[in-house]
């Protein structure tokens, strides 16, 4: 079935003939991926090496898993390329609302890393071993959270600007399970995925199979039903929000230049994904929440000349006679509009 799925996932995905490195941990998801794809090469075309990011979080373990990685790319006669991170560093030299999570520090040094040793050696694509339960448990970790609709949109199946593939985004972890126990294959666990310190963590092993026994036995095949409806209908609205961004926004070297005139015309859903962007543009997206978002919106439509608001990361939004200027800190003018 794994393979079935992987194939129809290659065509999909346009990795046919293609030089493709697997995001390889050494956990089961990876190490499958990694046999399946090199299994498939031939008939497929497809260039297959490796890639193994250690991040350095779990002292001999981590260094076992590296030797691990080592070990079964040189049997399968694989490519492999390695590279450290340091995440807990990454984390030291930040502050305040800026700072990252732990896990986030990891996963942002992890993808620099990875397309970093993909551009070294050449590869078109990297295929990370994400899957169908992992796209469930995003997509309910999210609504648990509190979420706007673009976060139901789950996990993409392509990424980081169409370098990154997601091949078994359909495929189920027992079918992963089913494909490594059959063809014998050997792996690493990671033990901090048996921490329920994290939450994913307990959501899966604790809360997942209770949904699914008092609800819905097919839950992770709704959840991931939910995000792919939700991203076909992200994508066309995103479609809308930068066409308006075009005739809206202008950008300069000082700051964001925004049109005045017609924000009451348009829907509040448009104006706040506008809002959005223009957050985004400054480099300030994480710090926008929905009270900011409300707003810019407010002022859009309300602001008079020579007024402003103050906004996260010390932005500063300010009415002008014809336009507003989203400006980072530095020139300011007018009156502050609480």
């Amino acid at each position: 079935m794994l393979l079935t799925k992987l194939e129809h996932a290659v065509a999909e995905l346009r990795l046919r003939g293609q030089s493709v490195a697997v995001a390889l941990s050494g956990g089961v998801d990876s190490v499958s991926l990694l046999v399946a794809l090199q299994g498939l090469a031939h008939r497929l075309e497809l260039e297959v090496c490796a890639l193994h990011v250690n991040h350095e979080l779990r002292g001999e373990e981590s260094e076992t898993d590296e030797s691990f990685v080592r070990e079964l790319a040189g049997a399968l006669g694989v490519p492999l390329a390695v590279r450290s991170i340091d995440p807990k560093g990454l984390r030291q030299e930040q502050s305040g609302r800026q700072r990252m999570t732990l896990q986030e520090a990891a996963r942002k040094l992890r993808y620099c890393a990875l397309l970093e040793m993909g551009e070294e050696l050449g590869v078109q694509y990297i295929a990370t071993a994400h899957h169908l339960d992992d796209q469930a448990e995003t997509i309910l970790l999210r609504i648990l959270r509190g979420t706007g609709p673009d976060g139901l949109c789950g996990i993409p199946e392509i990424g980081h600007a169409g370098r990154v593939v997601r091949p078994l985004l359909k495929v189920s972890r027992s079918e992963i399970l089913d494909f490594a126990r059959k063809n014998k294959l050997s792996w690493r666990d990671d033990s901090s995925n048996k921490n329920p310190a994290y939450r994913r963590n307990a959501l899966r092993s604790l809360w997942m199979p209770r949904l699914a026994e008092e609800f819905n036995p097919r839950l992770i095949h709704a959840l991931a039903q939910l995000a792919k409806a939700q991203r076909r209908d992200s994508d066309w609205i995103q479609q809308q929000v930068e066409a308006e961004a075009v005739k809206r926004f202008r950008n300069f070297p000082d700051g964001l230049e925004v049109q005045r005139d017609g924000w009451s015309e348009l829907p509040d859903a448009l104006v706040l994904r506008l809002a959005r962007m223009a957050f985004e543009e400054m480099g300030q997206g994480r710090e926008a929440t929905a009270k900011h978002l409300e707003r810019v919106m407010v002022f859009w439509r309300q602001g008079s000349n020579g007024t402003r608001i103050e906004l996260p990361g010390k932005l500063q939004l300010q009415c002008e006679r014809e336009r507003f200027w989203l400006i980072a800190p530095g020139a300011s003018s007018g009156s502050v509009v609480s």
